[in-house]
């Protein structure tokens, strides 16, 4: 078991160690220290490539083991965060994702476990045949190698990323962010004892927290250390890793989440996945940020939908015609205001919705595909036609059909967890699992075949 005072001090130690580092044995170079950290990370994980999936499941049930056993020293370095973040005027939106009490440990063990009980997608064929010559050719599924995870204020990302490299057999160096720092060490500290314990090197997860921000820039040069960046966290984060990196980027885009009510729609399933997507919890990708609605059925809908989205307080930024039906209904406790052009690019991550009305499914289309970031949309229809035309017209890396845009999430896609949720196109796109921590390689068993 972990205790506190021993996290204290190692984490002391480590800063200081780093600082020792940096002066005596690389000359200042913080780059240097990164890349030094991915290539031993490298060493490790070519090891435990030999591991098979009994041993790595194993694995995953005595992490999640420690995981649980060790909660209370998780949540006590993350109570200590939170009060820093407080203090700080961080938001209620980050803070929530910052939060890493005893439920939300117990429920990233459980991830653990089911991501043991998922099939390990290391040596699967994915396709295969025998040429004329008589060689025989198959490609199969292999690790990626080194990956490296920025992300912010988001300890259960810390569990998630880390079991998934291992069932997939990848390394992976994490930068979790200062506000995030004590509960991510405390959770590598229990990670890498678990590592220790099975004879695997600890190297296989690393973290470079101690370098700051500096650690973060210096995983973006390593080209040729780390095999590929994946930014978790807000739209400016994701921008500048994308920017400033040499190392291949897979974007997790911002949520700018659509839901468009067709006239079609049923009243009452609407109203429940309209709030259960704003207020279930508000400072994530997939929470709704704009509701689009119908003209056809504005003056009886949005009433309806604006008093239940007062009961949870939330501001409503409405476009002229909605601010107008709006302003007349009378409705308690409503917090209105009037968008602005701002508004419609906005990811508020909080109380607050925008709201238009359309013409039809094909302006909504138009207004999603000019404003969305491409993470999901939702459509709430009974019509099929207009279902298949909203399916066909939004580009977007997850379209929903009358369910909440909250399902857009590793675990809910039966992924036990997620790296992150892709609004690329290359090489994964939308929750991105086990198999999208693979690449391929072709291997050819010949009988001595020579190319004529």
């Amino acid at each position: 078991m972990f205790n506190m005072i021993n996290l204290d001090t190692k984490l002391d130690e480590t800063h200081s160690n780093a600082q020792s580092n940096m002066s005596k044995d690389y000359g200042d170079s913080i780059d240097s220290i990164v890349f030094s950290r991915a290539d031993a990370s490298r060493i490790a994980q070519r090891e435990f490539a030999k591991a098979n999936t009994n041993f790595k499941n194993n694995l995953l049930n005595a992490i999640a083991d420690s995981i649980e056993n060790n909660a209370e020293f998780i949540e006590k370095a993350n109570k200590q965060d939170l009060e820093k973040a407080q203090k700080n005027g961080m938001d209620a939106g980050k803070l929530d994702r910052l939060k890493f009490d005893e439920e939300r440990i117990v429920q990233s063990a459980k991830s653990i476990r089911k991501i043991a009980q998922l099939q390990d997608p290391v040596g699967e064929v994915v396709r295969g045949y025998t040429l004329e010559n008589g060689l025989r050719l198959s490609q199969v599924r292999v690790p990626i190698g080194v990956m490296g995870i920025i992300y912010e204020a988001r300890p259960n990302v810390t569990v998630d990323v880390a079991s998934l490299c291992i069932k997939s057999s990848n390394a992976v160096i994490l930068r979790g962010g200062s506000a995030a720092e004590r509960t991510n060490y405390a959770t590598i500290s229990v990670i890498k004892q678990v590592l220790k314990d099975f004879g695997v090197s600890g190297n296989l997860i690393e973290s470079v927290d101690d370098l700051g921000r500096s650690g973060a820039t210096s995983m973006m040069h390593a080209h040729g250390h780390i095999d590929v960046l994946v930014p978790r966290g807000s739209a400016n984060l994701i921008a500048a890793v994308v920017k400033e990196s040499t190392v291949p980027v897979i974007e997790t885009g911002a949520g700018n989440v659509h839901i468009y009510v067709d006239k079609t729609a049923d009243f009452e399933k609407a109203i429940q996945i309209i709030v259960n997507a704003k207020t279930q919890r508000v400072g994530v990708c997939n929470a709704a940020e704009k509701l689009l609605v119908n003209q056809d059925i504005a003056k009886d809908f949005l009433p309806r939908i604006a008093s239940e989205l007062a009961k949870h307080n939330v501001l409503i930024h409405a476009d002229e015609k909605s601010y107008n039906i709006l302003f007349d209904s009378n409705i308690n406790g409503l917090q209105l205001e009037h968008a602005n052009d701002d508004d419609w690019n906005r990811e508020y991550l909080s109380l607050q919705i925008g709201v238009k009305i359309v013409k039809d499914v094909e302006d909504a289309a138009n207004h999603i595909t000019k404003y969305s970031t491409g993470h999901t949309e939702t459509i709430i229809a009974e019509d099929y036609l207009t279902i298949n035309n909203f399916v066909s017209s939004v580009d977007s890396a997850v379209v929903m059909v009358n369910a909440s845009t909250r399902f857009t999430d590793g675990g809910e896609f039966g992924f036990g967890a997620e790296l992150g949720i892709s609004t690329q196109k290359l090489h994964a796109r939308g929750p991105m699992g086990l198999r999208e921590m693979t690449t391929t390689k072709w291997i050819g068993y010949g009988d001595g075949q020579i190319r004529a």
